[in-house]
């Protein structure tokens, strides 16, 4: 007897695979349990399922494989999955830049501005009120 293997497509609602479960001739189909051999008349039903029953563009609910095919999706699919690293893994150290002033032509460059000394700044003048309340003493 020929067999081949299918699977319910792992659920992804934005991809529009949203079917867990399905019975087709006494057989119920778990999303979360993985391939099934099922005979050859049994997949080529299963191959037109889609996950919208009355919806001709909705997906395929089905994998449908033969054994080597079906290694090498799962394969490929472990590939994707340890290939995904937390965020936390990823992120960089980022830098303050020192002195906390304006961005300059240089800091975009990379070079390294001279130390530039800045004059004293002149204190500020006084309000009008202080200069009222010295006049008054």
């Amino acid at each position: 007897m020929e067999t081949m293997l299918v699977r319910l497509k792992p659920y992804d609602p934005r991809r529009r695979f949203v079917l867990r479960r399905f019975a087709y001739a006494g057989i119920l189909f778990h999303e979360e349990r993985g391939w099934y051999r099922v005979p050859l008349e049994a997949a080529d039903y299963l191959r037109s399922v889609r996950q919208l029953e009355f919806n001709p563009y909705s997906p395929p609910a089905f994998d449908v494989c033969t054994e080597e095919e079906a290694r090498a999706l799962e394969a490929q699919e472990q590939a994707v999955a340890s290939a995904r690293r937390v965020g936390i893994d990823v992120a960089p150290v980022t830098v303050p830049r020192g002195g906390g002033g304006a961005v300059t032509t240089a800091d975009l460059s990379g070079e390294s501005e001279p130390e530039r000394t800045r004059p004293p700044t002149p204190p500020p003048p006084p309000s009008p009120r202080a200069r009222g309340r010295e006049a008054r003493r």
